[in-house]
């Protein structure tokens, strides 16, 4: 952030880790054959969050950025988990690229500012689920989501990609579990392609829903409008995750 507390706003041209970045995602849209549905349904100006699901490889969030700053000329500032603006080196260029560190406050600033927000709610509990897990939204308990689109009344556009589940295969661990609860740190055991670590070459395509608009109903209490809208959010995004055919693809 600035001296004054204000979040920065982004420059990405001639910045040489960025451009690293951008050739690594190129060659990463090339490797997984990367396409994105329904890009026009995003709005062409005005605040707007994109919310879509959490994988153990990450980077099909940054994936999903790239193609849409390419196809729309609007960059997405993603929320992003604090241990990543802790850690030297990544913790610049999370603010390089557009990043801020998760939290309300940031959000609004940003709504304020016509930006558009990009989060995965469940967070890095859920890209530690087990592959017999995959395609499950894990937001049961993370409704800060839909209060804050409520909040600051802007259109939420969902992004899934089913296949990013299929990346890695994940284990079922305990470690996990403990290791995440007691530390909020990742320490999953999973594999790529055959025994190694390479990401599975699986075929990886977004797609987009939407606009939901959050709005409190006649008579309706601000809090049950949230609930409302967050289970309406959550079992759209099930729906996505399950229903494609896409999910079968490698």
């Amino acid at each position: 952030m600035n001296s004054a507390g204000k979040l920065p706003t982004v420059n990405i041209e001639g910045n040489v880790r960025v451009e690293r970045l951008r050739h690594g995602l190129d060659f990463l849209g090339l490797y997984h054959r990367h396409e994105i549905h329904n890009l026009n349904i995003i709005p062409t100006s005005g605040p707007v969050m994109v919310i879509t699901n959490h994988s153990l490889a990450t980077y099909d969030g940054f994936l999903l950025g790239k193609a849409i700053l390419e196809g729309t000329g609007r960059m997405p500032r993603g929320l992003g988990d604090d241990l990543l603006f802790k850690l030297p080196y990544l913790q610049e260029l999370c603010w390089e690229v557009g990043l801020v560190p998760a939290s309300p406050k940031n959000a609004l600033e940003l709504f304020g500012r016509g930006e558009m927000v990009a989060l995965a709610p469940g967070g890095m509990r859920e890209s530690l689920r087990s592959s017999k897990d995959r395609y499950k939204v894990l937001w049961q308990d993370r409704k800060g989501f839909a209060r804050l689109a409520m909040e600051a009344q802007v259109p939420v556009i969902l992004a899934a990609c089913p296949n990013s589940d299929r990346i890695f295969k994940v284990y079922d661990s305990p470690w996990t579990k403990q290791i995440y609860d007691l530390f909020h740190f990742p320490f999953p055991l999973f594999r790529g392609w055959g025994m190694t670590l390479l990401p599975r070459p699986v075929k990886l395509t977004h797609y987009l829903r939407g606009p939901f608009f959050p709005k409190l109903e006649a008579g309706e209490f601000p809090e049950d409008a949230v609930q409302r809208f967050h289970k309406l959010l959550t079992l759209e995004m099930e729906d996505l995750l399950t229903n494609r055919d896409q999910k079968r693809q490698v």
